[in-house]
C-alpha cells in the first residue's frame, strides 16, 4: 500500500486488488461508465481476475476510502512477452487528471520488470473515449475491417460484439 500524489490528488492510496474489491469495482462499472441499465458489462469481469490476477491489478482508493479507480491486467501464460489490460476505470469526478496514465505507467513497470515486452487492451468500436486514451498512450489500433469509421474485428468477442484492438510495446 502506498500514498502517492498522483493525478494532483494527494490523498489517493494504490495498492494490489484484492478478491473482496470485487462487488464494489462491479458496482462502480454500470455507473462510472453512464450505463445504469447494462447487467452485461460487469459480467465481463468476474471474481476470477481478483482472485487469480491481483498481484499485477491496482486498486485506487480516496482519502475517505472510496473507490476511486482501478486497473485489473495480467502477463499472459501463452505468450509470456505480453501483459493484457482487461479493464480499466476511473471515478467520472477524478478523470481528465491523468490518474489513468498513472495507472497505464505503473502497470507498464510492473509487468516490464516481468519480462514482458507488449502492452494488448481491446474495446468496442463505439468507444471513442478509450480510443483517443490509448492512442495518447502510444498504442496503435487495430482490425481487419472498418466499423463506423474505427479499425475493428467483427465477432470478435461473439456474433456482433466487435472489438478495436491496441497494442504497444513497453
Amino acid at each position: 500500500m502506498s500514498n502517492e500524489s498522483a493525478a494532483g490528488h494527494p490523498s489517493l492510496v494504490f495498492r494490489t486488488a484484492a478478491e473482496s474489491d470485487h462487488a464494489r469495482v462491479v458496482a462502480a462499472i454500470p455507473e462510472w461508465w453512464q450505463m445504469p441499465n447494462s447487467e452485461t458489462l460487469p459480467l465481463l469481469l468476474p471474481r476470477l481476475f481478483f482472485q487469480h490476477f491481483g498481484d499485477t491489478s491496482t486498486i485506487v482508493d480516496d482519502g475517505d476510502g472510496e473507490l476511486a479507480a482501478f486497473l485489473v491486467g495480467f502477463r499472459s501464460q501463452s505468450q509470456p512477452e505480453v501483459a493484457y489490460v482487461h479493464f480499466v476505470g476511473v471515478r467520472p469526478d477524478l478523470r481528465g487528471a491523468g490518474l489513468a496514465r498513472t495507472l497505464y505507467e505503473r502497470f507498464f513497470a510492473q509487468v516490464r520488470a516481468l519480462g514482458c515486452s507488449r502492452v494488448d487492451a481491446i474495446t468496442g468500436p463505439v468507444n471513442r473515449r478509450s480510443q483517443q486514451f490509448h492512442r495518447a498512450m502510444g498504442f496503435t489500433l487495430g482490425g481487419d475491417t472498418d466499423v463506423d469509421g474505427v479499425p475493428a474485428y467483427l465477432d470478435y468477442d461473439g456474433p456482433g460484439e466487435h472489438r478495436v484492438t491496441f497494442t504497444r510495446a513497453i
